[in-house]
């Protein structure tokens, strides 16, 4: 009997080339009950997935599961998705999981991450559209349901820290199909009523709950609302550990109704111990003041100009008097100077030549008569030139005259009237 056998690792081998040249097999969508799962020390998860009649065993690698927002646990149900493969090594098939949701909220996920991003790149989540929460509120408005624990727990912090601040509560459903579109039209109520009420800031959240349960905060609706609220919102939505799109998109974010109401207002011990700091500073500062008054009021009384009134009327007739002789001494020393020049001018040359300046003066005068004879008008005229007048006003540009006015036009021996028929460049 002549029979060709082959290792275990070729049977393998081929096995393993039979599935992946299988194309329905490279990329499956499997669901089920998780057991078995190790998280490994590099960051790989192995684990079965089974149903009620079977299992498959499991492999997930770091790169695809290290941005999962769950850590999986046995008795988790699934969505994965992954491709099926062999292990040669024992001989066994198994799904390499790419990606994994949890069975019943996967869908949430997926439509609470496409909604984030849709928001974010409108900018609704940027901090520089954060508008501040006031600082010594007068009145908070509250949009939650009156019945729940969160209510209870915000009143009751905000009693505590600051009683004198008045709140007004919005009731709204905060669970299920109608919460999104109630929630958000509490928002807009109390924004269009926060002129007559007085609104400084408004609390919108619940207290925690399932994903399903919290599901409205995570609503389009709702963030839009929040957006559009020209009240400062803190966003007060489940435990710490729960974040929701209102959360992203609110003024502040506070883990739980408790930490809200502590983040709304402050503490009016803080407050008073402030206010006794101030007027403290004030009333040392008052005084300093008073103090360093005080002491310039007793230098003044103890000035030289007060004690010695007469003391300085005597320095200030002596200082006059030096003023007075200083000034008879400039006035003596301008008219010695006057003086001088009078003499040098007596028996300068043209003093002692009169014909000479005769000659200088009939000089300058002939010179300003030619001067006048080339500006005289008349002279121009007997140059064959004329002047144009209207109405005794001389005119230099045919922009001055218009059709079938009168002008005169002056020569040297007469004037002659003339009308203008037209007018032209």
């Amino acid at each position: 009997m002549n029979n060709n056998y082959i290792t275990v690792t070729e049977v393998n081998k081929y096995i393993k080339e039979v599935i992946n040249e299988d194309l329905l097999l490279k990329k499956v969508y499997l669901k089920g009950e998780i057991s078995n799962f190790k998280a490994h020390s590099r960051g790989h998860f192995y684990f079965t997935l089974k149903d009620e009649n079977s299992r498959i065993n499991a492999v997930m690698f770091s790169f695809n599961n290290k941005n999962m927002k769950f850590m999986p646990y046995d008795g988790m149900k699934v969505l994965v998705t992954g491709k099926i493969d062999v292990y040669e090594a024992s001989g066994s098939y198994q799904i390499y999981v790419e990606e994994m949701l949890e069975d019943g909220i996967g869908a949430l996920y997926v439509a609470f991450e496409q909604l984030k991003k849709k928001l974010s790149s409108e900018g609704l989540f940027d901090k520089d559209k954060k508008k501040k929460i006031r600082r010594i509120p007068n009145r908070i408005g509250i949009v939650t349901s009156p019945t729940g624990a969160a209510i209870k727990d915000i009143l009751t912090t905000i009693k505590r820290r600051y009683p004198i601040c008045e709140t007004v509560l919005f009731p709204a459903l905060v669970q299920g199909d109608m919460a999104a579109n109630d929630i958000a039209n509490k928002i807009r109520l109390a924004n269009s009523l926060k002129d007559e009420l007085k609104l400084d800031t408004l609390i919108v959240g619940r207290g925690g709950g399932s994903l399903e349960d919290l599901w409205p905060f995570n609503e389009e609706v709702v963030a839009r609302a929040i957006y559009d609220s020209e009240i400062p919102v803190i966003s007060a939505v489940g435990h710490e550990i729960d974040i929701t799109i209102s959360d992203y998109v609110a003024d502040l974010r506070a883990p739980t109704p408790t930490a809200a109401g502590e983040l709304a207002v402050p503490d009016i011990n803080t407050i008073i111990t402030y206010l006794d700091t101030a007027v403290n500073r004030s009333y040392n500062a008052l005084n300093n003041i008073i103090s360093i008054n005080y002491k310039r009021l007793d230098n003044i009384k103890n000035s030289y100009i007060l004690t010695k009134p007469l003391s300085m009327y005597e320095v200030k007739e002596q200082k006059l008097d030096n003023l007075m002789d200083n000034l008879d001494k400039v006035i003596n020393k301008i008219l010695d100077n006057t003086k001088i020049r009078l003499y040098t001018v007596k028996n300068s040359y043209v003093l002692n030549n009169p014909s000479m300046l005769y000659k200088y003066s009939s000089q300058r005068l002939d010179h300003i008569i030619s001067k006048l004879e080339v500006l005289n008008p008349l002279n121009t005229l007997n140059r064959g030139y004329a002047i144009v007048k209207k109405e005794d006003k001389v005119l230099s540009s045919i922009k001055d005259v218009k059709e079938d006015e009168v002008i005169t036009i002056a020569f040297k021996d007469g004037n002659i009237e003339s009308k203008i028929i037209k007018v032209g460049e």
